[in-house]
């Protein structure tokens, strides 16, 4: 088996609860997914913090540059419809 350093570094997500998103909430090294999750279980939700984990190698992750925020999300802003807040949301409506 590989030196631990040597694993590759994976990214965890974890759903608290039903009908909320994943956050990510740290990284864990391991050699395999299977290994990745049972690590992620055992370090993330040790107390029933969660209800869904998702581990994902960070090599696998496309991320945005910053540096580049303008090109990529300015021609959004001409586009009202995507940011609906002038609607009023009764108050029964959560986590939207």
């Amino acid at each position: 088996m590989a030196n631990k350093n040597e694993w590759p570094v994976w990214e965890v997500f974890i759903r608290s609860k039903n009908g909320l998103e994943h956050r990510h909430v740290g990284s864990i090294h391991a050699s395999d997914a299977e290994m990745a999750m049972e690590n992620a279980r055992d370090v993330y939700t040790r107390r029933m913090e969660g209800v869904s984990i998702w581990v994902v190698q960070s090599k696998e992750i496309v991320a945005s540059n910053p540096e580049n925020m303008g090109e990529l999300f300015e021609p959004a802003e001409d586009k009202i419809y995507r940011h609906p807040t002038f609607y009023d949301l009764p108050v029964e409506l959560k986590h939207i």
